[in-house]
């Protein structure tokens, strides 16, 4: 199914693996697992700062707001804890590959320190930067506590093997005492219980590098939900970017009506216009070159009115409007240089809006195709997967299609993108290509 291969595309496909060592022996040794035991070590200094800070600040801060002091204070605790957040996103990034954007920083419409500090105070990412401060550090004492633990126990027992002459040579018993009273005790000193002690060792080694992740994953996670943009504010960012492309958009495509207007029909309606005058003119005199002269203009009425059509065609044509997207595809194909099948399997319209956007982007699509893949067929599948509109167009063509840089593709995302849709180009060197275009469902009122 194309859906399947779209979310595939998506996501990515799985890599290959190389390695011929297990993942769980290899844990123990690579520089992640490392990386990830640094994080949690480095958390605990950071988060006893860091909590000190806070709780200080916000303490000092809370029981001086009886007067005007308890204002700066608390800004200067707030903007404390989103410079803390600054080393955290970094650490983050550099040791556990988790790269989180900073959040809005503090917003003001008047300039001034009373300004400022109350957007501090407003911000609610400093509050989330506050609320990190407090619960970082008991999970950091935690998280520490395990992991050290884990590791040492781990690596100690495992090179038993190499340093237990250690007790016999200088502290008088023959191993680690693993059990002792007034009347019995028991070391590991043979041959077999020094065996079993390093495999025991081998098991913490190997589990603890997975342990140690599954505490950074939940590090992770606080530095994303409360270090980061939140979902509202990222949201208003982005639309905030799509309606810029979008009225990036709406200015290319008037300034291209305005231009295929000028140049096309307006130029050939005013030489028809003085050709008409002209003829007026002979009409008494010659009237055998004033009937040429209003032949020649009856053609040219003929041309100024196919590109006036073709003109409101690239508008908006009347056949999506009254007939939906199978006959406007279905046109569309019919005046490419390539045949086209079309397959338009919809329960409903769209809404119009998602109709035209689906429309042109076919349309855009099999220009691409007729101008540059020398293909010998071309097919267009559109259908609708649970809430979203699937457009595929494919063509057994030369292959190449890059929608990366400023081609043409790159364009058609970023209008798609505007409306949240996605562009998927699978077109390796040598064909074939294959485009899915993903819409969001939506019916008309």
């Amino acid at each position: 199914m194309a859906t399947d291969y779209a979310q595939g595309y998506r996501h990515g496909q799985p890599a290959r693996n190389g390695h011929r060592v297990p993942a769980a022996l290899r844990a123990p040794f690579e520089g992640r697992s490392w990386r990830e035991f640094g994080y949690v070590l480095l958390s605990l200094p950071i988060s006893i700062a860091l909590f000190t800070w806070t709780v200080t600040m916000a303490s000092l801060g809370a029981g001086l707001l009886v007067t005007f002091l308890g204002i700066p204070v608390l800004a200067a605790a707030l903007l404390g804890c989103r410079g803390f957040g600054v080393l955290e996103r970094a650490r983050a990034r550099g040791l556990l590959g988790l790269d989180v954007a900073a959040p809005e920083p503090p917003r003001t419409r008047k300039p001034g320190a009373f300004a400022w500090m109350g957007a501090v105070l407003k911000s609610g990412a400093s509050w989330r930067h506050l609320l990190y401060a407090l619960v970082q550090f008991p999970w950091a004492v935690f998280s520490f506590s395990v992991a050290v633990a884990f590791w040492t126990c781990g690596w100690t027992l495992l090179s038993y093997p190499l340093w237990f002459w250690v007790f016999p040579a200088y502290a008088g018993t023959g191993g680690i005492q693993l059990y002792g009273d007034a009347h019995h005790s028991v070391y590991l000193d043979n041959p077999f219980e020094i065996t079993v002690t390093a495999l025991v060792g081998l098991l913490f080694t190997l589990v603890t590098p997975w342990l140690v992740r599954a505490l950074t994953t939940v590090d992770g996670l606080l530095v994303r939900g409360l270090l980061g943009p939140s979902p509202l504010s990222a949201r208003v960012e982005e639309l905030e970017s799509d309606r810029g492309v979008v009225v990036d958009t709406a200015a290319a495509d008037l300034r291209r009506i305005e231009r295929d207007l000028h140049d096309g029909a307006q130029a050939r309606l005013v030489g028809l216009a003085m050709d008409l005058g002209l003829a007026k003119e002979k009409l008494k005199e010659d009237p055998r070159a004033a009937a040429a002269m209003v032949d020649e203009a009856h053609g040219e009425v003929k041309t100024a009115l196919r590109e006036l059509r073709d003109l409101a065609r690239g508008i908006h044509p009347a056949v999506l409007t009254d007939r939906g997207l199978d006959a406007a595809l279905s046109s569309v194909a019919a005046r490419c240089t390539v045949p086209v099948r079309v397959d338009v399997d919809l329960p409903a319209r769209p809404a119009p809006a998602i109709e035209g956007i689906a429309y042109f982007t076919v349309c855009e699509l099999l220009q691409n195709i007729s101008k540059h893949s020398r293909a010998r067929s071309a097919s267009v599948d559109v259908w609708r997967a649970e809430d979203r509109l699937l457009l595929q167009v494919t063509d057994d063509g030369v292959g190449g299609a890059d929608a990366s840089g400023g081609s043409g593709l790159a364009g058609l995302a970023g209008r798609l993108d505007a409306v949240d849709g996605v562009l998927l180009v699978d077109s390796p060197a040598g064909g074939p290509t294959r485009v899915i275009a993903e819409l969001p469902w939506r019916t008309s009122l």
